[in-house]
């Protein structure tokens, strides 16, 4: 449907491209998008009021999506209100306005529908009739915002602004070029400006009112909304929410209640404003209050989950929330929400009646992974041949290779369970096979060798550095959960979705270091040019890395002297079941159980030599005894911080127990037979 729209706005046929934008509102009314689109669809056909209420609903479902400010900014901008100030620039210019004018209106239309060239190429034809006309950077200033130059269309704005120091639409777009910079005062500094000098532009006031609040100050970001507030056109549901959820962020929740309930009145469907009247009830101790509006908004709108949720929040015992749950439950039959609830209080009541709810859970989505999971339950603890068949019976008809790789592990869990550790190995097996085409391959591994770089001299004064590392299988994750929970210096950003860039995140370095094609001088700098893009409030950095080899070593003695390797290690033989039956924290693909054993043999065999040569600060936390105990975990590492350390909420699920691996003797005979040589020099008996 965008596409339909945005053919239909080049061709300028702007009534096609509105009936397109409303065929998509009434399609699919709360997506910001499809208001986003008429909006503009009703600024190209000349109809300015509809595209500023159209884009203000947009705003009102998605608040938090900055490309929707910037639409309405392209609006405001090409709109009616800023007659004067294009007539006070008209005034100052001896060329013809007219003309001048037309581009540039012709710019900012193409600009709020998105065709940044051809607002490029009418700008410039403005800037052959007025090259120095200040004008220009407001369409530029815009430009570079949308394409993300945003130094570069501050240094255009702030020049154009020393030439037009009064000009709102330079203000405006000034406003917006520091907002995406985050420098919030400055924002609401310009859009103060704008402010001053049209006093009616009092949409305004809510986008500062957001800037004042960004600065840690919600009460007089609340202040800020007063004015819109006492206007019966301008206090709408959203005005009434902001101003509301403003009260509540400074502890105000008398302020904030008659807000709230005044916005919930209109829309008692919009989560934020449920949210806040929620806690707003809590906070007054109103929860005689909170059921009463609640039924009464239930009493008109059946079908919203959030209302639901909000109306068991305040039921004050078990059955009353499963009072609740079944009316719900009967309002929205085809909602598993009230049922998954419903589920999860019986697991955690440990009450029989969780196999019915599981099973109606499954007549609604037959492959709801927890329904399955308490089926199984039941299943295992009657009949472990009943319950095995029935995942084989589930996996039959399974086509979502997510899906299928779920149920082979269930399937290896129950033969373990069951006693069957060949079975067991042979689904996992399966599971880890489809699991390749997902996740990268495994590191290299260099040659043994014995000869390193210097060890540089130590600094007194250098920053601290730690690196944390664990091959797969190690229980790394859990001693990672303890340090993410306390937060700096620890960064785990390399197993996301935006990993920094340097030389410690790519398997080229490896080769590259060993023959020389990159020095490790060169690396270092580029692990220490990534750091600021890490958003880290001190010099001092905790860096899990994905991957290790002694390689690094050519890099790290030298030039990152002050660092200290954190290893986790346990018994190698745990480590490969641990990694075939659970994966591994690092997305490295397993190719065969026989090639991951010899994988992490050489693995854990560079790791041995560097400790028994010492050749880099190290720290070895054996994590066989952690389990999945937060406290454990929290110990090991503060031994080794040598501070006490806050034990976490969690570091994981519950995996297979220090020496399990011996259940699989014969097995993984042939692969812990490759492991035993490393398991010994680590320490661990040979049976």
């Amino acid at each position: 449907m965008q596409e339909k729209i945005i053919q239909a706005l080049r061709s300028n046929a702007a009534e096609e491209a509105v009936t397109y934008a409303r065929e998509w509102i009434h399609q699919s009314p709360d997506d910001a998008q499809a208001h986003r689109w008429l909006a503009v669809a009703s600024q190209q056909r000349g109809d300015h009021s509809d595209a500023l209420r159209s884009i203000e609903r947009a705003i009102e479902l998605a608040p938090e999506n900055d490309a929707l400010q910037l639409v309405r900014a392209n609006l405001l901008i090409a709109g009616r209100q800023w007659e004067e100030a294009n007539a006070a620039l008209s005034k100052a210019s001896n060329l013809n306005p007219n003309q001048l004018g037309a581009y540039l209106m012709q710019a900012q239309l193409a600009l709020g529908r998105g065709d940044l060239d051809e607002a490029e190429r009418l700008n410039r034809l403005a800037s052959r009739v007025a090259p120095d006309h200040p004008q220009l950077a407001v369409v530029e200033g815009m430009l570079a915002l949308q394409r993300g130059n945003v130094d570069a269309g501050l240094k255009r704005v702030s020049a154009a602004l020393q030439q037009a120091p009064e000009d709102v639409q330079l203000r405006y777009v000034l406003g917006f070029l520091y907002l995406r910079k985050q420098l919030w005062a400055f924002a609401e500094q310009a859009f103060r400006g704008v402010v001053d000098q049209l006093p009616d532009a009092r949409n305004l006031r809510a986008l500062i009112a957001d800037l004042v609040n960004r600065q840690g100050r919600p009460a007089e970001a609340a202040a800020e909304l007063a004015p819109l507030l006492a206007d019966p056109a301008t206090a709408t549901p959203a005005v009434k929410r902001a101003a509301g959820l403003l009260h509540m962020r400074a502890g105000q929740a008398e302020q904030a209640l008659p807000l709230l309930r005044g916005a919930f009145a209109a829309r008692p469907a919009d989560l934020p404003t449920l949210q806040g009247l929620v806690a707003a009830w809590r906070a007054l101790g109103l929860e005689n209050d909170a059921r009463a509006s609640l039924e009464a908004a239930l009493g008109t709108t059946t079908d919203a989950a959030d209302l639901w949720r909000a109306r068991l929040a305040f039921a004050p015992d078990a059955e009353s929330r499963r009072a609740v749950i079944e009316r719900w439950t009967a309002a929205m039959p085809q909602s598993m929400l009230p049922l998954e609830i419903l589920l999860k209080q019986q697991q955690q009541a440990g009450d029989p009646a969780a196999a019915a709810t599981a099973a109606r859970v499954l007549r609604l989505d037959p492959s709801h992974a927890e329904a399955r999971l308490q089926i199984l339950d039941g299943l295992m603890d009657q009949d472990p041949g009943v319950a095995i068949a029935q995942i084989e019976t589930w996996l039959l008809t399974a086509v979502d290779s997510s899906e299928r790789r779920f149920l082979l592990g269930l399937l290896g869990l129950s033969h373990e369970q069951a006693g069957a550790p060949a079975k067991a190995v042979a689904a996992w097996t399966r599971m880890q096979a489809e699991l390749v085409p997902q996740l990268v391959p495994l590191p290299p591994l260099s040659a043994p060798r014995m000869a390193w770089p210097e060890l540089a001299p130590q600094t007194e004064d250098a920053p601290k550095v730690m690196f944390l590392w664990g091959a797969p299988g190690s229980g790394v994750e859990r001693l990672a959960a303890v340090m993410g929970a306390v937060g700096d210096p620890f960064r785990s950003d390399r197993f996301g979705p935006q990993p920094p860039q340097d030389g410690f995140q790519s398997y080229s370095v490896i080769d590259g270091l060993l023959s020389g094609s990159v020095s490790g001088e060169e690396v270092a700098e580029r692990w220490r040019q990534a750091l600021p893009s890490r958003q880290l409030t001190s010099g001092d950095i905790f860096d899990w890395l994905p991957w290790w080899d002694n390689a690094l070593l050519i890099a790290l003695r030298p030039y990152v002297r002050e660092g200290m390797l954190v290893m986790a290690i346990r018994d190698p033989r745990d480590m490969l079941l641990d990694w075939l039956a659970f994966g591994s924290a690092a997305p490295f693909a397993m190719p065969s159980v026989p090639a991951a054993a010899a994988w992490l043999a050489g693995s854990l065999s560079q790791v041995a030599a560097l400790f028994e040569n010492q050749w880099y600060p190290n720290r070895v936390i054996r994590t066989d005894a952690i389990g999945n105990d937060p406290r454990a975990a929290a110990d090991q590492m503060g031994e080794v911080l040598r501070m006490q350390m806050p034990a976490p909420a969690s570091v994981g699920p519950a995996h297979f127990p220090a020496g399990h691996w011996r259940h699989y003797r014969q097995a993984l005979g042939d692969a812990f037979a490759v492991l035993a040589p490393i398991a010994q020099r680590m320490g661990y008996p040979e049976t």
